[in-house]
């Protein structure tokens, strides 16, 4: 930080146009001094070699291959400079992208989602509170997470045990008992005490239907399994 308590930032952004208004409107709040503007990964990891910014601010689809350039940059420049925080501004409300972000541990880092961010003073502030070692998440993100864990917590499949979850993954892949025997390298009786383990839990019915077929479309039907 400088002598005036200016944060000292570095953008990373491809589209030109974006990143100068961006930059722009930083360094009009009187408190952002950008000291470097980069287009792709490789620029910003050497722009953040070279001034040992505060913060930085950079988007997750960047040259040459536009897919988390941003993201991976994130997680390299906080293991490799710890006092630097990395704010993702990101177009993108899929969460497995904020889940790669935060998959070493969230301290100094924040996603935010570019089209709900009305107020630069809260761009601002996500800068400084990342720069403390704080993090900052979009509350739609925040959402989109909290949904997708109460539906895996619904699921019948959350009342399988992790060996069961992988025999009935054995499964899915078309294997007999005698397969999975090979394959998990489990006993004949294991694996019967575990299908039908499998069936009981996901309470399928003994007659009327094919409950290793019932099973295997449960399985399918679970995002991820």
């Amino acid at each position: 930080m400088s002598d005036q308590g200016m944060l000292r930032v570095v953008i990373a952004e491809d589209n030109y146009l974006v990143r100068e208004g961006v930059r722009r409107l930083l360094e009009d709040s009187g408190e952002i001094d950008v000291v470097a503007g980069t287009g792709n990964a490789t620029e910003l990891l050497d722009a953040v070699r070279r001034f040992s910014p505060d913060a930085v601010l950079t988007d997750i689809r960047m040259p040459p291959g536009h897919h988390m350039e941003g993201i991976e940059a994130a997680r390299s420049i906080r293991a490799s400079h710890p006092d630097t925080g990395v704010v993702v501004f990101s177009q993108h409300a899929d969460e497995s992208y904020a889940l790669a972000l935060f998959a070493d541990g969230s301290a100094g880092l924040g996603y935010l989602l570019k089209d709900r961010i009305g107020d630069l003073e809260d761009l601002v502030h996500a800068l400084r509170e990342v720069r403390a070692g704080g993090s900052v998440i979009d509350p739609q993100i925040v959402d989109t997470l909290v949904r997708r864990r109460s539906a895996a917590a619904a699921s019948p499949l959350a009342a399988l045990s992790p060996r069961e979850l992988d025999v009935l993954r054995e499964m899915a892949q078309g294997r007999t008992n005698a397969g999975i025997e090979q394959s998990l390298f489990l006993s004949s009786s294991t694996v019967e005490k575990h299908v039908n383990a499998i069936f009981t839990k996901l309470r399928l019915p003994e007659t009327g239907v094919h409950r290793r077929v019932a099973a295997v479309l449960a399985f399918l039907q679970t995002d991820g399994g």
